[in-house]
């Protein structure tokens, strides 16, 4: 894939060029709940064999520098023959300036490398009765398209609809937005979530909760959404499903950090909107499993 050529369709997309595109994506993502081969899909949860290479990118807010860097980075692995996945975390818009070329540009990898590329939610393509504020997406796209900008708003909520809530890659990781439910006992709880929304608080959770070393159960989140929670949490959910480490996003930081003794880690993959001075991503081959003392060196830090 020419990036170059990539960079100019999305910096030039008009609103036309944009709507079909993102159109095409919710087409895709629902032909693939239904007959995807690549990966094993049960509602809101995606499962793979540990197989291939993984490159994981957390927050992009709109950060068109950070996803071509990354993508500049990652071009020989993309153009290999040989099986890999490149996993997005969500909050790909919103707060940076360039959230339509974002969309756009993951789009059209989704649409190149269906059986390759799998979006996750974030709680920045959450369901509209979880509003937070400010909520600058829709501005942005009003700023950008002008007054067409008000019905791709309501087709970017749309295609939030599609994005999975979970990942787990069987035996070895379980991949999140945000953080575990205090309550979740297996993977099931991931899959219905959605679901079961707003009945049971899995879904705001799964996009909103985050780690701490304070507490070991959980306490009300300071976000106004979600819990913080403890390493207890972490370790019984982390058993349940037979899994050794989370690996999320959601949190500001230089990069990445780690948490519950290595058994989080939290990925953040854009700079110049947070005030974090590095972004990461990590990479790593599935057939290996990951130590959780030495999770650093499988993150790509610039």
């Amino acid at each position: 894939m020419d990036l170059e050529s990539l960079k100019f369709r999305a910096l030039n997309a008009d609103a036309r060029d944009f709507s079909e595109q993102i159109a095409r994506l919710i087409e895709t993502l629902s032909r693939e709940r239904l007959e995807c081969k690549a990966y094993r899909v049960n509602k809101e949860l995606i499962t793979l064999q540990p197989e291939g290479k993984v490159i994981v990118v957390g927050d992009l807010h709109g950060d068109l520098i950070s996803l071509l860097f990354i993508l500049s980075k990652e071009e020989e692995t993309l153009k290999n023959k040989d099986k890999w996945f490149m996993i997005f975390l969500g909050d790909y818009g919103d707060r940076g300036s360039y959230s339509a070329e974002v969309y756009y540009i993951l789009a059209t990898l989704k649409l190149a490398y269906p059986e390759n590329i799998i979006l996750i939610r974030g709680n920045h393509e959450g369901p509209e009765d979880l509003p937070f504020y400010p909520f600058d997406l829709p501005y942005q796209l009003s700023e950008r398209f002008g007054s067409a900008g008000i019905n791709l708003i309501s087709l970017i909520r749309k295609l939030f609809e599609y994005f999975y809530l979970g990942l787990y890659i069987e035996d070895r990781y379980v991949l999140l937005h945000g953080g575990i439910p205090i309550k979740a006992q297996s993977l099931e709880d991931i899959a219905l979530a959605k679901k079961n929304h707003p009945k049971l608080s899995f879904l705001e959770e799964i996009l909103w909760n985050d780690p701490t070393e304070n507490v070991e159960e959980a306490l009300a989140s300071p976000r106004g959404y979600g819990k913080i929670f403890g390493k207890k949490v972490t370790e019984r959910f982390l058993s349940a499903v037979k899994a050794k480490i989370l690996i999320r996003a959601h949190e500001p930081c230089n990069g990445y950090k780690i948490n519950h003794e290595g058994k989080i880690i939290t990925l953040f993959s854009c700079k110049g909107i947070y005030p974090n001075t590095y972004a990461g991503y990590l990479k790593f081959d599935l057939k290996e499993t990951l130590k959780d003392k030495e999770l650093s060196k499988y993150v790509r830090k610039f």
